[in-house]
């Protein structure tokens, strides 16, 4: 099924209420309504600012655990939230003082999100085009395709349950192998998706499903950089805890760090 019919896309599980990010209901500013300094501290520190979504009607984990880990990644960004409630709308000047930008899981209506979204389409394509960077983490990664997105990527998303040969067959939060540079790594998965690339695309395929469809993509849009994963790389170990699942590999952040970095082009 395509993720705008499912209840619980890109999220841990339905039991834990407290994850879930319905951004099809949201008003047409909200998804890129404003930003505000977390802190006085970060409001002086000279590190990039990262934009994440942050929205009133749930999912309170999801921003807060990739806020967390952007803000002690080796290399560190100031962070600020943007969504409704915030204090300074994301204009112009505000995307200009800002090095990357991210788009957390959850939602359940993929259409009825993008007729909310799509208001702010153009600004984020001409902010990627002129050099921002894109984070889009499972329904932020539905978001960045063509039917509907951003229109980001060389190519569009589909559902990896719905694709041949999947080894998922289900919505149910769970573990997923994949083929991360040739090595095999285990990731957080709920229904995300995989990206299907135009032939010849410039893309890096960093991670694969088993199937081989690509779970995992970093590719250039103009100037900027569009970084997508279907797994959640940023997934902590309440994640895990709450879904009762484990990580063979262990819950480790070095897929999601690798990913933030070459996003932004740090290597």
């Amino acid at each position: 099924m395509h993720p705008s019919t499912l209840p619980n896309v890109g999220q841990p599980p339905a039991t834990v209420g407290r994850r879930r990010l319905l951004l099809g209901v949201l008003p047409a500013a909200a998804a890129l309504a404003g930003c505000g300094w977390s802190s006085a501290d970060e409001r002086s520190d000279q590190s990039p600012l990262a934009l994440v979504y942050r929205g009133p009607q749930g999912c309170p984990d999801c921003a807060p655990t990739i806020a967390a880990l952007l803000r002690q990644a080796p290399q560190p960004f100031r962070v600020t939230y943007v969504g409704p409630g915030t204090r300074v709308p994301l204009t112009v000047d505000a995307l200009a003082d800002a090095q990357l930008y991210v788009q957390p899981g959850g939602g359940s209506d993929l259409d009825g999100a993008w007729r909310d979204l799509r208001g702010s389409a153009k600004m984020m394509r001409d902010w990627v085009r002129e050099g921002g960077s894109y984070l889009g983490l499972c329904f932020g990664a539905y978001l960045a395709g063509r039917n509907p997105g951003f229109d980001l990527l060389p190519g569009d998303t589909d559902g990896y349950i719905d694709l041949r040969d999947t080894t998922v067959h289900d919505q149910r939060d769970t573990v997923v192998p994949v083929k991360w540079r040739g090595k095999q790594r285990h990731m957080y998965f709920q229904d995300g998706p995989a990206f299907l690339l135009d032939n010849g695309a410039d893309a890096d395929v960093l991670a694969t499903y088993p199937n081989g469809a690509a779970a995992v993509v970093v590719a250039p849009y103009g100037k900027g950089r569009v970084g997508v994963s279907g797994p959640h790389p940023e997934a902590d170990r309440s994640w895990y805890e709450d879904a009762g699942l484990k990580n063979p590999d262990g819950v480790r952040p070095d897929l999601a760090h690798e990913l933030i970095d070459r996003t932004v082009g740090r290597h």
